[in-house]
């Protein structure tokens, strides 16, 4: 079951693919999905759930792999990609189509008051706790700590909020 609140606007030029078995998305009051935001169920059986005064900016893609969830207040700038999935690769004797997923890390976890910058991507296991903020072009994997500012591929922790 999917719920999308009224209070949520959604670009009539958004892409949202809601009818896949056994996956949830969840939109929460005052959020913004942009144009050309494409959501799209793949990769596993995970939920997308975003809070409340969340904005996807144009471009984004969030796959639904291992799952997403967004807490409240978070922006996300344009050209984002949101990976909570990986593909298995390692049988040489096998294409890599076939060999499925690897096992989940967590997929992603994104608290309340986090920015995201331009043309991030945001792989399986990524936990951003709350307040922090992300340099445009980062790479993100593995546990950010609260109000930390990071930026870079390799990414790197330039400084705090506190």
């Amino acid at each position: 079951m999917h719920y999308i609140s009224e209070q949520a606007q959604l670009s009539p030029l958004c892409d949202l693919e809601t009818s896949v078995r056994g996956s949830k998305l969840v939109i929460g009051d005052h959020s913004m999905i942009d144009a050309f935001v494409k959501v799209k169920f793949a990769g596993g059986s995970g939920d997308i759930q975003l809070g409340e005064h969340v904005h996807i900016n144009s471009g984004s893609v969030l796959y639904s792999g291992n799952g997403i969830t967004i807490g409240n207040d978070v922006r996300v700038a344009a050209n984002c990609t949101f990976a909570p999935v990986n593909h298995a690769y390692q049988e040489r004797d096998r294409l890599i189509r076939e060999q499925g997923f690897l096992p989940s890390k967590g997929g992603i976890i994104i608290e309340d008051d986090v920015w995201i910058g331009a043309n991030c991507v945001i792989l399986d296991g990524a936990y951003i706790k709350r307040g922090a903020v992300i340099g445009a072009g980062s790479l993100v994997r593995g546990t950010l700590e609260a109000y930390g500012i990071y930026a870079g591929n390799p990414l790197q922790l330039k400084g705090n909020r506190k």
